[in-house]
């Protein structure tokens, strides 16, 4: 991965976002060292700053790096655990969630799978969470099962189709299947999903925030209005739930984040990323120096919980 120059990034926020990674959704030690891991993080930046530009001034956050987007498809947690602290970044281990319906390698379904898999990345110095699919996925679980995780992510990429079944909009046949012949209209439905799922699930953060499906991705800044942001902003605010900073897709934009920030949104890193493609959040430290953002901002994984349901 090319490093970036921390303090001299290109914060326009005009490029289009990458459909190279929209085929697929699947980057240490605990908090009691928080502070280490944030001199830990922030040695590494510099190392990666002077090695793109040894005159460039570094940015160093002034809170732990934590990556709560990271999926072990075709890695062991142990790979993983190495790779976090040579990194110097934290990471948060999410699994899908839900009915099987849900197609993935591996989906946790009832309160069994959910309890080996916290028992198999317990004391591996990572955070334990789940991505949920789809509005059923909570039933699948005893609430004293969901209350053993440090966090809930879900995202809205999951859609309802013309008869109402789930659609991955980020696959081929999506635009079969979900009527986006008239963008516009699309949107106010999308914000409604959004409006949706933060409001009525037990979730914790809003994975891929403002992801666009393939056909209107090119429209980002049109069709992601100052109004419907901050509508998705304020429901989030309401609610208690975070905003994730996606590394991978380079989202939200800056101005996206900036609305988001005032209506005081607390935010959160991911990369959604496969082993060895986790913990380089260079997009997530440019948003975070472009907005000054603080610990006072920061989603805090295991603590910030949603109390609902």
């Amino acid at each position: 991965m090319t490093a970036i120059t921390y303090g001299k990034w290109d914060i326009s926020g005009k490029s289009g976002q990458s459909h190279s990674r929209l085929l697929t959704r699947r980057r240490f030690i605990g908090l009691g060292v928080g502070m280490g891991i944030g001199r830990f993080a922030g040695r590494w930046a510099w190392a990666e700053s002077a090695k793109a530009d040894p005159q460039a001034k570094p940015y160093r956050p002034d809170f732990p790096l934590v990556d709560c987007h990271v999926h072990l498809d075709n890695s062991t947690i142990d790979q993983v655990a190495a790779l976090s602290q040579k990194l110097g970044v934290r990471f948060g281990i999410v699994e899908h969630a839900g009915a099987k319906e849900n197609r993935y390698p591996k989906v946790l379904s009832t309160d069994q799978e959910l309890q080996e898999y916290l028992d198999m990345l317990a004391g591996k110095g990572v955070y334990r969470a789940v991505q949920a699919e789809w509005i059923d996925w909570a039933s699948c679980f005893s609430p004293a099962m969901l209350a053993k995780l440090d966090y809930v992510l879900m995202d809205a990429m999951t859609f309802p189709g013309r008869d109402g079944r789930r659609v991955k909009l980020w696959e081929k046949d999506a635009p079969e299947r979900v009527d986006m012949s008239d963008p516009e209209r699309f949107m106010d439905r999308f914000v409604d999903w959004h409006v949706k799922l933060i409001s009525e699930q037990p979730i914790d953060l809003l994975g891929n925030t403002s992801w666009l499906p393939p056909p209107l991705a090119n429209r980002y800044a049109e069709l992601w209005t100052p109004e419907r942001v901050r509508r998705v902003a304020q429901t989030a605010v309401r609610y208690g739930v975070a905003m994730e900073i996606s590394a991978s897709y380079h989202l939200p934009k800056l101005g996206f984040l900036k609305i988001a920030k005032e209506c005081g949104v607390r935010f959160a890193f991911g990369t959604n990323g496969r082993y060895p493609n986790m913990g380089r959040l260079d997009y997530c430290l440019q948003m975070t120096e472009a907005l000054q953002l603080s610990q006072a901002d920061m989603f805090r994984p295991g603590q910030d919980r949603r109390k609902k349901g």
